[in-house]
């Protein structure tokens, strides 16, 4: 593991992989020190946020690379999410861009368990990986949309996620589902990282 400054009050903490990442977070929330601020775990890496007036950058880095191990490490959850791929504006682009047929195309995204490895954007976006090898290339828009829907499924590059509020987006967008993935008022985030995401088809007519 690897820690470096990230401004005066957060360090970077990189490790070897996305499980070691998620691990560390979790042992970070357990022993919750004082002066711990937050925890953001995305990918292999780990941004710990600290109270600078309790303890200093020097200190934080050096109780990182000797905190144990968390008793418990996060015990994902599996989310089941339907999704209606005849509401995909950009399937048969996705599938023309790789090759493939539409039906291809909803037979690989469907077939894989995804991991989400971080939690951005917007609040609620969950950036799952890795797509299957055959899904894998595919590019932003050219042109962004202003208005991408709540709920639409899209990919891009090695990556898969839902839009959980209406937002713009550039990701091509290969199906819809009606799963709410946040309500910031209730303070509702299901998708952690961490945890498993599985697609499931409920309409397919392509």
């Amino acid at each position: 593991m690897t820690v470096t400054p990230l401004g005066d009050q957060a360090v970077l903490a990189e490790l070897a992989d996305e499980s070691a990442a998620v691990n560390l977070a979790a042992a970070v929330r357990a022993a919750a020190p004082r002066w711990l601020l937050d925890v953001v775990p995305a990918y292999h890496r780990v941004g710990v946020f600290f109270n600078p007036d309790h303890v200093s950058t020097a200190a934080v880095a050096a109780w990182l690379r000797e905190l144990p191990p968390a008793r418990h490490a996060h015990q994902p959850t599996t989310h089941v999410i339907p999704v209606d791929y005849t509401a995909g504006p950009d399937l048969r682009h996705v599938a023309d861009t790789l090759g493939l047929t539409p039906a291809r195309v909803v037979e690989l995204h469907t077939s894989t368990e995804y991991t989400v490895y971080a939690v951005g954007f917007v609040p609620g976006f969950a950036y799952l990986g890795h797509l299957p090898a055959e899904l894998c290339g595919v590019p932003r828009l050219a042109s962004p949309r202003v208005r991408v829907a709540a709920g639409m499924v899209g990919l891009t590059g090695r990556q898969t996620g839902v839009y959980p509020l209406p937002r713009p987006g550039g990701w091509p967008l290969v199906g819809r589902t009606d799963v709410k993935l946040v309500d910031v008022a209730a303070g509702y985030f299901p998708l952690r990282v961490g945890d498993k995401v599985q697609f499931r088809v409920l309409s397919a007519e392509c």
